[in-house]
């Protein structure tokens, strides 16, 4: 039984559909789940971190991650479902396996992209990457 799911979202409807799926899941399950709802945000350049401060590419971060996730908190709200929400900076794939394991999550469920295999294949796609690094089962919501 899944106890602690990973919710890695962004502003698409993808991930809004993998927000209305933990829900569901929640709903059918009836106990209770412990959510986090995780944003992650690209490195910037080397160059611009050259002439833009840390606090500031920080909060740049952190304001555009909150701002991604504002679709799947207000569906989560809606639901009165807990949860935490989390903003980090670095590879999706990476950030996603690595926070799994650190929050000990048994569970990542996450949007797909519409890429075809072929095309998802030849670009690496971060459901493809995470797929390849996660240590926990993964649903993939289309």
């Amino acid at each position: 039984m899944f106890t602690r799911i990973l919710l890695p979202a962004d502003s698409s409807d993808n991930a809004v559909r993998a927000v209305d799926y933990v829900i569901a899941l929640r709903e059918r399950l009836g106990t209770p789940i412990d959510i986090h709802l995780l944003n992650v945000q690209r490195s910037v350049s080397g160059d611009v971190s050259t002439f833009v401060g840390k606090d500031t590419l920080r909060q740049y971060h952190r304001d555009n991650g909150l701002e991604a996730l504002e679709r799947a908190r207000a569906r989560l709200d809606a639901s009165k479902l807990p949860y935490t929400h989390h903003v980090v900076v670095g590879k999706p794939w990476e950030m996603i396996s690595q926070y799994a394991k650190e929050k000990g999550c048994d569970h990542i469920v996450m949007g797909r992209r519409g890429l075809g295999s072929f095309t998802g294949a030849l670009l690496g796609s971060v459901v493809h990457k995470t797929l390849h690094l996660a240590e926990q089962p993964v649903t993939l919501v289309k």
